[in-house]
């Protein structure tokens, strides 16, 4: 596998687990705390702690990754998994 398409595979992993981690630690919204900042929506967070979601999709990833990457070089793939092969008699010859 080439650097860049290893890197082109981290960086979509990396922006799809950064949406999923958005929500995690978000306690309350500027509503809530009574303190909406003018310019923004009420239900913005009140401490988005962006660093924290940046440092925490960056190490959900990298685990992930490497996942991926030893299941890749391991030579695994879906033939190895028997449920996934359908049984030869269930499709029959067209106008047989």
């Amino acid at each position: 596998m080439s650097l860049a398409f290893s890197l082109a595979i981290f960086f979509m992993m990396w922006w799809i687990i950064l949406f999923a981690m958005l929500p995690f630690g978000m306690r309350r919204t500027q509503e809530e705390a009574g303190e909406v900042i003018p310019g923004s929506e009420a239900s913005a967070p009140e401490r988005p702690r962006m660093l924290r979601v940046l440092v925490m999709t960056t190490v959900v990833t990298c685990v992930l990754f490497a996942g991926y990457m030893w299941l890749r070089s391991s030579g695994f793939g879906l033939d190895d998994i028997p449920f996934f092969m359908p049984p030869s008699e269930s499709y029959s010859t067209p106008g047989g």
